[in-house]
């Protein structure tokens, strides 16, 4: 049984059902990263020679920070690696994804001033020092559906077609309404797909029904697997991950019956108010899911864990 109450501006929710489905499992050590850091969110995670290296957002100081580990729960001390600048696009950096490539790592990530958010881009030959490849957006809200506001990237590279294919969340400045899809041959120049947004809400009264957000798009068995984000609630307050699958990672999403699989914790739990952008590697034998969960107006970052391979549909 659900009930709602409003306390200090906040749509609360108790539930004392269970807070995961599909077999996954929060880590009772969560949050990991969070505490006197302040809000902490959106974050981003590579597992390379067996270091977990993570950037993630740091509200207080509007930037992007990094930290590693060697088992994805106990994180360094953060260090920015990107701050905001007086562009006049990106008095907030944040939202950020990033891959490994031949020459080190790119980030795509999100650039935001009060009123608008939009997409830029940087490499680094480390993960630590990164440099702005442009001084404008690469991607930027021109289509109706993209509202003010695109954010958000998750981007992998394609080695058969020798393209980087982004999956980014568009529509309202505070929390988007759908996902849609690009590709880009050089990191900078991207063309929108025509069937865009190519993930929308499941409808009126589903767990997803008014917004999906926040994709992180795995390959897996011969297609893709999209982690996301998804909104009941008019007021967008009340977020809950789920997944879903195709064959091509742009049509025919097939959404997950266990859904949604990572669900706000109980009442006082550090996430009982929602449960935000997943980042997830699949490694040997399990699945590893990063997030952020919201108490109130404080955002901090914790993990699941799903054993065994197979999601499940």
């Amino acid at each position: 049984m659900l009930a709602i109450i409003v306390a200090c501006g906040y749509y609360v929710f108790l539930s004392g059902g269970p807070v995961t489905a599909g077999g996954w499992v929060k880590d009772p050590g969560s949050p990991v990263i969070g505490g006197s850091l302040g809000t902490t969110f959106d974050i981003s995670v590579l597992h390379q020679d067996g270091l977990y290296r993570a950037w993630f957002s740091w509200r207080p100081k509007n930037a992007i920070a990094y930290v590693e580990s060697s088992d994805g729960i106990i994180w360094s001390d953060p260090v920015i690696v990107l701050a905001p600048t007086d562009s006049g696009w990106e008095l907030a950096v944040n939202r950020p994804t990033v891959i490994a490539t031949a020459n080190g790592y790119a980030m795509w990530y999100t650039g935001q001033t009060d009123e608008r958010s939009a997409i830029g881009y940087a490499t680094s030959p480390d993960g630590i020092n990164w440099t702005r490849v442009t001084t404008t957006p690469v991607l930027v809200a021109d289509r109706p559906w993209e509202k003010q506001a695109v954010m958000s990237p998750d981007v992998l590279y394609d080695i058969a077609s020798g393209q980087y294919r982004m999956w980014y969340s568009g529509g309202d400045q505070y929390e988007p309404d759908a996902i849609g899809y690009a590709t880009s041959s050089d990191g900078i120049h991207w063309v929108k797909d025509l069937a865009n947004p190519v993930f929308t809400g499941s409808g009126a009264g589903k767990w997803d029904g008014l917004k999906v957000a926040a994709a992180d798009v795995v390959p897996d068995a011969g297609g893709y697997v999209m982690f996301y984000i998804g909104y009941a609630d008019a007021a967008a307050q009340h977020a809950q991950i789920g997944f879903a699958r195709s064959a091509d990672g742009i049509n025919n999403w097939v959404r997950s019956t266990a859904n949604p699989i990572i669900r706000p914790g109980h009442f006082l739990d550090w996430d009982h108010d929602a449960v935000y952008r997943p980042s997830v590697l699949h490694e040997a034998g399990r699945w590893v899911l990063w997030y952020n969960g919201r108490r109130g107006d404080t955002e901090q970052i914790g993990r699941a864990i799903h054993v065994g391979n197979d999601l499940g549909n």
